[in-house]
């Protein structure tokens, strides 16, 4: 089976910096697209950043300027840098993976933007 497992989150000031990783396991395939989705409380969960096997990118208006998706293919591991983070920025962050039609969903990492 599938699991995808997030970690980095925490409490950090405005105008700090925050790495995200989500490790995938269960699988011998490379995934199609991984994506980093957040959901603020009482909020729609929304698409932060997506990555494709070739290395595309997309980003949400949002954050662009501020936050950079990657992924290790080898690792089967994408990660989140998100830097001069703003107390917008607070939610939860889930990691989302793609493999043709199949798709797989971390468990989620708070990350709080506070002073």
């Amino acid at each position: 089976q599938v699991q995808l497992v997030e970690s980095g989150g925490g409490l950090v000031q405005p105008g700090g910096s925050l790495r995200l990783s989500c490790a995938v396991s269960g699988t011998i395939f490379s995934m199609n697209e991984m994506r980093w989705y957040r959901q603020a409380p009482g909020k729609q969960r929304e698409l932060v950043a997506s990555i494709t096997s070739d290395g595309s990118t997309h980003y949400a208006d949002p954050v662009k300027g501020r936050f950079t998706i990657s992924r290790d293919n080898v690792k089967d591991t994408v990660f989140l840098q998100m830097n001069s983070l703003k107390v917008e920025d607070t939610a939860v962050y889930y990691c989302n993976a793609w493999l043709a039609s199949l798709s797989w969903w971390g468990q989620g990492t708070q990350v709080t933007v506070s002073s």
